[in-house]
């Protein structure tokens, strides 16, 4: 893990250390207590929906874990904390975030997992914690940049626990 202040970068190997980034995220974030807002970028392809299933299989999901394009949000309540899977891909107009009641996902003790955040701008809370997944020679590199206090608590916690590669 290389360290830059509110700032974590990562490399990823592979599909199954990109799940155990989400897993090392759910652990810290359940044991902190508090909910977190977390927005996920990267190009098409890049392994958000990988992390967000790593995230919630990390919480205690045991089902499938898919990405909600065509719904927008995929709701896990039974998950401590309550986590939402939102992918706003193939949102016309922020707006229509509102008809859908964004705001009450965003409650003090939920995780909210966002893929494609940019398209939600203006409507959304702004990011505990930022995740960039990018290409990377034969594997990805995740940059964690933190958003608040809390993001930058979550990136110490994680910090004491991702081995360096």
């Amino acid at each position: 893990m290389t360290i830059f202040g509110n700032e974590r970068r990562l490399f990823l190997d592979n599909e199954a250390e990109t799940e155990h980034l989400g897993r090392e995220l759910a652990r810290v974030v359940a044991q902190s207590g508090h909910g977190l807002t977390v927005f996920l970028d990267g190009d098409l392809g890049m392994g958000k929906t990988t992390l967000s299933r790593g995230v919630m299989r990390g919480l205690g999901h045991e089902g499938a874990v898919k990405s909600p394009t065509y719904t927008l949000v995929e709701p896990y309540e039974h998950l401590h904390p309550p986590a939402y899977h939102f992918d706003l891909y193939r949102l016309g107009d922020p707006e229509e975030l509102e008809y859908m009641g964004i705001r009450d996902y965003f409650s003090g003790s939920s995780l909210c997992l966002i893929e494609w955040p940019e398209r939600g701008k203006g409507v959304l809370p702004e990011a505990d914690l930022e995740i960039h997944l990018e290409a990377e020679g034969e594997g990805r590199s995740a940059t964690l940049r933190a958003g608040s206090e809390q993001g930058a608590a979550l990136l110490n916690e994680l910090e004491l626990c991702w081995p360096d590669h």
